[in-house]
Parts: structure tokens; sequence; C-alpha cells
């Protein structure tokens, strides 16, 4: 590990210890609501991720230790911890959520734009797609056993839209090496294509499919092409 990635370490080690804090303090009442707030608030390290010098310092240090604490919550833990962050929703969630990013990492350690781009849209897009599904989804579907909304999915779809032209652009701003220019139609047709993979998919494995959808389709598209 570079010497220099002590820094982001700290700073995330910091910010996702102040997450898991507030999110168990504040929304002890609500574990749905402490699970969004989760599973949105730690997203937030991917405007991080690009200061890394060698992204498996991230790897090791942070998202594959997330990986196996997140795992020592659930109830398949050899050791059962109490806490609000796995009661509500699939127990797996955050598993398969930090797995993901790990993997991601592993596999496009020079493309973290792309990496950002996967967890925005799994992140924000159906983190605030549940919570709006959840309160204001008065049009229900279900395609493969896990119920959703109109509402919810309208508004994943809005989301990642603007929070992949967000990531984009920071990265660019920043200047991480290989982020392309913005294209607003490849980012309409990924949005929409990963908003119906989102509703199509069976109850927790969205962590998944979503992040591998999404970086598929901006690797084929933008670096491939």
């Amino acid at each position: 590990m570079n010497i220099m990635d002590i820094i982001p370490l700290i700073i995330v080690y910091v910010y996702v210890a102040i997450v898991f804090y507030c999110s168990e303090k504040f929304f002890k009442d609500d574990p749905k609501l402490s699970r969004k707030v989760l599973h949105i608030m730690v997203g937030n390290c991917i405007f991080i991720m690009p200061f890394f010098i060698d992204p498996m310092a991230m790897v090791l240090f942070l998202t594959f230790p997330l990986t196996l604490f997140a795992f020592l919550l659930t109830k398949y833990s050899p050791i059962q911890i109490q806490n609000t962050a796995t009661e509500a929703g699939h127990d797996l969630g955050l598993v398969y959520y930090a797995g993901i990013w790990t993997i991601l990492i592993i596999l496009l350690p020079n493309h973290l734009w792309i990496v950002a781009l996967a967890i925005a849209a799994m992140v924000y897009g159906d983190g605030f797609a549940s919570v709006v599904g959840e309160r204001y989804g008065v049009n229900k579907y279900n395609l493969t056993g896990d119920q959703k909304s109109i509402q919810g999915s309208v508004t994943m779809f809005l989301v990642v839209i603007v929070a992949s032209i967000i990531v984009l652009s920071f990265y660019k701003l920043i200047g991480y090496p290989s982020t392309p220019v913005i294209s607003i139609p490849i980012i309409l047709l990924i949005s929409l294509i990963v908003t119906f993979v989102e509703a199509a998919t069976p109850r927790g494995l969205d962590n998944v499919s979503v992040c591998i959808v999404t970086a598929i389709l901006y690797y084929i598209s933008m670096v491939v092409f």
C-alpha cells in the first residue's frame, strides 16, 4: 500500500464509523429507515475512492473488511451482534453491497469512474426508489416476487440519471484518468435499462444486479467503443 493512501483511509474510516453510529443512534426505532440511511450514506465513499493511489488499498482495508463486518451483522453470523442495520429488508443486502463493490474495484482498478457509476446506481437509485416506493408508491406491480411501484421505479430512473451526471462531472473535474466526456443519450439509455433490471430482480439481489449491469454497459459503451 502506498503511504499516501493512509490519509483517504483515515477519512473513510471516520466517515463510515460516524454513519454507522448515527444510523443506530438516531434511527433506532425505525429499522427500515436506518438501513436505507446506512445504504445511501456509505455510498458517498465513491467520491473519496479516486484519491487512493493504489485502489487495492480500499479493497484490503475498507470494502472487503466491510463485507465481513456486514456479514457478522446478519443472522447467518456465528457471532450475533444486535443492530438495526440488517433487521429490515434483505438480511444479506449490505453483504452484497460491500461485496460487489470489492469485486468491481478488483476487476476495474483503472476505471474507478465505472465502479463509482455502478455503486451510485445501486446506492442512490435503488435507495431512493425504495424510500419513495414505500411512502408514496400507490401503483404497485410484482414481477419476481418482490413488490415494487411505478413511483419507485420512476424515482430510480431519474435519480440514476442525476447521480451519473454528478459522478462523471466530479471524476472529470478532479482529472481522473480515462474519465469520458458526458454523453446524455448513453446515460439515459443505461439508466432506463438498469431501472428495468432493478424492477425484475428478486428481493435483495438488486444490490448485485444493478451494479453488474451498470458496470458492463458503461464499459462496453464508453471503453470498448
